[in-house]
Parts: structure tokens; C-alpha cells; sequence
């Protein structure tokens, strides 16, 4: 198989993690070249996700450099192959990189887990809300770039409403929840989606209320996205220019793993996060 001169986001996390195993095993790549019998050039093309390999190779891989870790294994062969040509890879040309990346991440994982102080979800927004959003970035997009926007944003929220879909757990702080984006008809719509959205059974909704003692957050948005297993979570940090940044070291997961714990163990239960939303929106 070709290599690829841009590989993507899920492409390059493949590469990365076989380098960990290679690193872990105290090998070089031209170590490595010579147990796998290829040359240096190609371990190093493999690692940076621009050479696509067969399942069999990555367990010859892992057999080399010692990895008995088989859950691990069996999800990096299942990450082989070519990529993956779906629906986001018609926005490489319209959206920055990291957007269509995300979207990809998303499609592949097991399950999300989001943290917002200032806007709704982006899987939960509805599209007015999404539309008043985008119309607000400085400097202002022009038409055009706010409905590919807009059309990926709501493509992304497919995943919701798939055949399996990933179980999906939103913490809200309430600020969010009073931002008013679009004004009230807008913004009483947006809280009474959030309402619908989370009678699925698999979409769970927390509201972190003002007046709460203890909240560990410095305030950024953030979602942790789950891999088929630990070693291959994501997270993904929301930035003042729009993109994203994503982050996938063991400890940086630790971390955002117990901030997340923390955050729902201060956050109102579902149950009591609907009747918060119904207020608001009685208020409203």
C-alpha cells in the first residue's frame, strides 16, 4: 500500500503508539528494522502513520518488542489499513484539519465524556444555537464557512443517533446554560433539545449549578474520548483560535480522567439536572 503524505489524526496516533512499544522494548528503529528484517526508512514511515500496515505486521510488531499486552494489540490490528473515507473527509478542504480529525475520533470511539462551563456540547446544540454561535466568532466567517461549519457540526451529531451508538455523558455548568445564544426563542429551544437529547438512554446530562463548593476546572471545555481500550483515549481541548488540541499521554489521560470524576461527583444527578433545565427554562 502507497504511503500517504497527510496522514490523519487517527493515522498518526497508530504510528505513535507502535513507538511506544518499540520505545518500551529499549529499541532503536534501526533495532527494530532488523528483528521486523525491513529497512530503517520503512519502521519509520510506519510510525508516523504515513505507511499503512496489515494487521499481521502489527502482531509481528508487538511480538518483537515484547508486548504481551493482547487487548492492546488486538485494537491497534483493527486500526490497520487504509483510512477510512467517511463523510468528514469531504470537509479537508473546507475546515481546518483538526475539525475533520475530530470528527473522525468521534466516529471510531466507544464512548464520550464532555466538560463545558460556557457553551453547550456541540452533539447536543441545536442548529440555530450552533448557527448564533458560529455568526459570533471574531474576526466573522463568512457565509459560506458558517454552513460547512454548521453542516459538519450537525453530521458529527450522527453518532448519537447511529445503531450502537457510544454512551455519551455531558457535564453543563450553569453558566452555559444562561448564555442566551440567538436570543430567548433560540436559547429556550436549546434547553428544551437538551431535554429531548437526554431521554436517550445512552445520552446522560449533569448540571454543575452556581453556588457549587468545589469545582475542579479551570474552566476550558474539553471532551474525553474513549478508545477500545484506555491506552488509546483522546482528549480534545477546545482553543481561543477555533481548533482543537489533543492530547494522548498516559498521564495527561490520568488527569482529565479524575477531573472528570470530580466534576460529576459535584455535578446534580440526572434526574435533578432536567428539573434544573425545566426551571430555566419556565424562567426564561
Amino acid at each position: 500500500m502507497p504511503p500517504t503524505s497527510s496522514p490523519t489524526l487517527r493515522q498518526r496516533r497508530f504510528g505513535a503508539e507502535l513507538r511506544k512499544l518499540r520505545e518500551r522494548a529499549g529499541l532503536t528503529a534501526t533495532g527494530a528494522a532488523e528483528l521486523l528484517g525491513v529497512n530503517q526508512a520503512r519502521v519509520s514511515m510506519i510510525e508516523t502513520g504515513r505507511t499503512p500496515v496489515s494487521a499481521d505486521r502489527v502482531r509481528s510488531m508487538a511480538r518483537a518488542y515484547d508486548c504481551s499486552d493482547d487487548r492492546l494489540v488486538d485494537a491497534l490490528a483493527a486500526m490497520t489499513g487504509r483510512r477510512t473515507r467517511g463523510w468528514w473527509e469531504t470537509y479537508r478542504e473546507h475546515l481546518p484539519a483538526a475539525l475533520v480529525d475530530l470528527a473522525e475520533l468521534e466516529h471510531h470511539a466507544t464512548g464520550l465524556r464532555v466538560a463545558l462551563v460556557i457553551h453547550i456540547p456541540a452533539l447536543l446544540q441545536t442548529t440555530d444555537h450552533a448557527r448564533a454561535l458560529f455568526r459570533s466568532v471574531v474576526p466573522p466567517m463568512r457565509q459560506y464557512e458558517i454552513e460547512h461549519r454548521l453542516t459538519h457540526r450537525i453530521k458529527r451529531q450522527g453518532i448519537l443517533h447511529r445503531e450502537s451508538p457510544p454512551p455519551y455523558s455531558a457535564i453543563i455548568h450553569e453558566s452555559a446554560l444562561r448564555m442566551g445564544f440567538g436570543g430567548p426563542a433560540v436559547a429556550r429551544g436549546q434547553l428544551k433539545h437538551l431535554l429531548d437529547m437526554g431521554e436517550l438512554t445512552h445520552v446522560g446530562v449533569r448540571v454543575i449549578p452556581f453556588g457549587t463548593d468545589y469545582f475542579p476546572s479551570t474552566g476550558q471545555s474539553f471532551d474525553y474520548v474513549e478508545g477500545p481500550v484506555p491506552q488509546l483515549d483522546t482528549v480534545q481541548l477546545d482553543t481561543h483560535h477555533g481548533g482543537c488540541g489533543f492530547l494522548d499521554a498516559e498521564a495527561q489521560l490520568g488527569k482529565y480522567r479524575s477531573v472528570l470524576d470530580h466534576m460529576e461527583s459535584c455535578a446534580l444527578d440526572p434526574a435533578k439536572s432536567r428539573d434544573f433545565i425545566h426551571r430555566l427554562i419556565q424562567d426564561a
